[in-house]
Formats: C-alpha cells, sequence, structure tokens
C-alpha cells in the first residue's frame, strides 16, 4: 500500500498548524488512471458520493421515466433540509400514495437555518423528509413499488440494495470486498479510489446512444440544472458546480469523500482525506478542479475552500489553507 499524499496544509501566521493527507485519482474515459496522489488502490467507504449509482436501478426498470429533473436531482441529493428540499420530497411521496413513515432514512435535525428555525418555533420535531438521504430514499421507495418488495428495502439482503450493489460493481468494475451501513441505514458498499474515479468517468463519458448513457447523462444533467437541489445554499456542491456554469457536476460524501464529473473533458475525479474532514476534502477537490482547468481560483466560491483567508469573529485574518508541494504536480 502506498502513504497518502501530504495535500492541504493551514498555516496560522508563518507556522505550519495542520496538515491534510488523502488519496486522489483523476481518470479517463477508458478508465484509466491520468493522475493519481497517494494509494489509487486504497479501499473506502464512497458514502453519499455514489448516489447517482444508487439511482441507477431505479431508472433502469422503467419506473421512473415520469421523474422530473428536480426528483433526479434530488435522487443524487445530501441535502440541507431546507423547504425546497422537505415540500419536494413530500410530494414525491405522495405522488406515490407513501408517506414519511414509509421512509428508513431516520429523521434529521435539518442543516438549513429557515427551517430549522421553523421547527423550534412551531414546536415541530424534524421528519425523515428533513434527512439529507430523503431524496435518495424516496427513489428507493418507488423502485421497490415496482419490484413489490417488503417495506424494509433498507436491508442489504433486499432486492432494492441487491441491485444497487450489483450497479455499483459494474459501474466501479471492482468486486466490492466489504460493505458498512450509512448513516442513512442503506448499506454502502466499499470500492477502490480507482474504482471510484472509473465509475465517475464512466458517468462523464456516457452518451445518449445506449440506455445506460441515457439514465446516466439524465443524472449528470439534473444535477447540474438544479445544484441548489443536490446540496443547498452555502454548501461545497452547489456553490462550485454553480461557480463552473454547470458544466461540472460534484458530490460529496461522508468522512472527507469527494467525487467530479467532468463530460467536458470525460474525466471523472475521487478524493479522500484520511482525515474525514469535510474542510479537507472541500480544499483537494477544489485544488483538482483549479488545476484541471475546470475551476476559477479567483472565484468567491474557490477561495472559500481553498487560497482564501481564514477570518476570526472580528474580521481578522488568522490563517489560510493552501496546498502542499507535489499536489497537484
Amino acid at each position: 500500500m502506498m502513504a497518502p499524499h501530504p495535500m492541504i496544509a493551514l498555516w496560522r501566521n508563518d507556522l505550519l498548524e495542520s496538515l491534510h493527507t488523502g488519496h486522489a485519482v483523476v481518470c479517463d474515459e477508458k478508465g484509466d488512471i491520468v493522475q493519481a496522489w497517494g494509494d489509487p488502490d486504497a479501499v473506502i467507504f464512497p458514502r453519499s458520493s455514489c448516489k447517482m449509482i444508487q439511482a441507477l436501478p431505479l431508472l433502469e426498470s422503467g419506473a421512473a421515466e415520469h421523474l422530473t429533473t428536480e426528483q433526479r436531482a434530488l435522487l443524487c441529493a445530501s441535502h440541507n433540509g431546507a423547504a425546497i428540499h422537505v415540500e419536494r420530497v413530500q410530494a414525491w411521496l405522495s405522488e406515490m400514495d407513501l408517506g414519511d413513515d414509509d421512509l428508513r432514512c431516520g429523521q434529521q435535525h435539518p442543516a438549513d437555518k429557515p427551517e430549522a428555525a421553523r421547527l423550534i418555533k412551531t414546536d415541530a420535531s424534524p421528519c425523515q423528509v428533513h434527512n439529507n438521504c430523503s431524496g435518495k430514499h424516496a427513489g428507493f421507495l418507488l423502485l421497490n413499488k415496482h419490484l413489490r418488495g417488503d417495506a424494509d428495502y433498507e436491508l442489504l439482503d433486499h432486492p432494492v440494495q441487491q441491485a444497487c450493489k450489483g450497479a455499483f460493481e459494474e459501474v466501479t468494475e471492482v468486486a466490492s470486498p466489504t460493505f458498512g451501513i450509512d448513516g442513512c441505514s442503506a448499506p454502502n458498499f466499499a470500492t477502490t479510489m480507482h474504482g471510484l474515479a472509473r465509475g465517475m468517468a464512466t458517468f462523464a463519458s456516457a452518451t445518449e446512444g445506449n440506455s445506460r448513457g441515457r439514465v446516466m447523462v439524465s443524472l449528470r444533467e439534473a444535477m447540474a440544472l438544479h445544484p441548489e437541489l443536490v446540496a443547498g445554499e452555502g454548501r461545497a456542491c452547489t456553490e462550485l458546480m454553480r461557480a463552473m456554469g454547470g458544466k461540472v457536476m460534484i458530490k460529496t460524501g461522508a468522512e472527507g469523500v469527494f467525487i467530479a464529473i467532468i463530460p467536458e473533458t470525460k474525466m471523472g475525479i475521487a478524493v479522500k482525506a484520511t482525515c474525514g474532514t469535510t474542510r479537507a476534502a472541500e480544499a483537494m477537490i477544489a485544488t483538482l478542479l483549479i488545476h484541471l482547468g475546470h475551476l476559477d481560483p479567483a472565484h468567491p466560491a474557490a477561495l472559500r475552500r481553498i487560497g482564501g483567508d481564514i477570518m476570526n469573529w472580528r474580521g481578522t485574518k488568522t490563517g489560510e489553507l493552501r496546498t502542499v508541494d507535489g499536489f497537484p504536480i
């Protein structure tokens, strides 16, 4: 195994305060590695970065032809639980004659401040639709109705999750060596860094010439059309996709994972910060997108992730995040 590569450094005055290491892989349309740092064979949990792969069984089943671009974006989302997310998932459940109790993702306090304040003011409790994965789970429910499976669609041996595993292994071209239970209770299948990047390159190079290609194109276009649904205001996924004019689709995953889908160059990127922090993963993906010429380093959304000043509560500069020599090459 190759060691994680030093990538991002936090400097406070002239002292190196923190150092973030990780793995990163850039793949081309053939699935070959174009550039890599750390260990391409490192096995990771992709967490929510792979939601577009988990959506494939539904969209390929024939049960989702009526879905809107907003619903397709929500399939890929790790959203803030804002009104724009919650209301759309609730409406989607109603379309299926289902409700909040049919979800299996669990209640989650919304990250969106206005929605959190509304719950407090009305003395209401968060529902499962507030869960950041509720869009993905609405998709699971739709597939489950099509398959006529039992209610516990989140279990590993359920046909819904077995279909997701099959799609995941096909797209990554890696037999998953293990699985873990995600924060939303669904299985999350492990893969290699190379496998995850290869899967994203497959999405990037997909065309409408075949059925799977059409599905992949529809998902990436939905993400580009509705970046506010994929994450939410203030989030890196939303802000950076907007900054790149919808030409690149990016998606975060818990514990320091990030992916990018770049149709223009038919490339895919996978990043894993070994410290597991969001700050490190956001800085790493922004750095690579700048390096590959897709993100303006002077854009405010980029500067909030890498190269910009870190300010304290009084507006005083306290430090900055910088890339480490050798990342990127």
